[in-house]
């Protein structure tokens, strides 16, 4: 597939097919998201790959720890936001909303489908080795970016999760992850379900000018 093709057309997938993904598709997908460069070539990142019984116990897990501790979520932001990000916010409540199940609320989707990697048959688990400072969590976003787009040229879906952080200890003791890692991020992947109305939402970008500033 074009990878401008790709960027333009690659969306979250928060429905997805009971279909496995091959092992051999999943270490395709691995190998060329971990094409994706770091800095001075540190690769400070750990993936960890969850399917099967084993993805289905942590969900169960998750979604436990997250309604015993009224967990929910939300921008991460260290303030009240400023208008624009809640107008951006808005707008994909607004593309989601109407598709999703009835009488479904939208913040319980999100978290409870966040807890379950939104039905997906794998999850990848990122961590980063607690020796490195946040400046390394870039690294973790560029892998997670060439991951996203890969698995869509695989015919793969994904949905970044960032939910998951808040239960950093629990994900560590159920798949026996090292006390030393962190965990930054989970990317649900499988085979979009192309019947489910949330896959046809698409939240739009705001314009260039909103967001890019030129100096020449």
């Amino acid at each position: 597939m074009d990878l401008l093709k790709a960027i333009e057309e690659r969306r979250s997938t928060r429905a997805f097919l009971q279909r496995p993904v091959e092992r051999e598709t999943l270490e395709t997908l691995l190998r060329l998201g971990t094409q994706a460069p770091s800095a001075i070539n540190l690769q400070p990142y750990e993936l960890t790959v969850v399917s099967g019984e084993e993805k289905e116990r942590l969900s169960r897990l998750l979604v436990k720890r997250m309604k015993e501790r009224n967990i929910s979520c939300g921008p991460g932001a260290k303030s009240r936001l400023p208008e624009y990000f809640v107008e951006r916010e808005r707008g994909l409540l607004r593309v989601i909303q109407p598709n999703l199940p009835q009488d479904t609320p939208f913040q319980d989707f999100i978290n409870e489908g966040s807890c379950n990697f939104y039905g997906a048959p794998t999850a990848i688990i990122i961590t980063l080795d607690r020796v490195f400072s946040s400046a390394r969590l870039t690294d973790a976003g560029v892998l997670v970016g060439y991951m996203v787009l890969s698995a869509h040229a695989l015919g793969l879906g994904t949905c970044p999760i960032g939910l998951i952080t808040a239960f950093d200890d629990d994900i560590k003791e159920a798949l026996s992850i090292r006390e030393e890692k962190d965990v930054v991020i989970g990317v649900a992947v499988g085979y979009p379900d192309p019947e489910a109305p949330i896959n046809r939402s698409r939240s739009e970008r705001v314009p260039l000018d909103d967001l890019v500033r030129w100096r020449e």
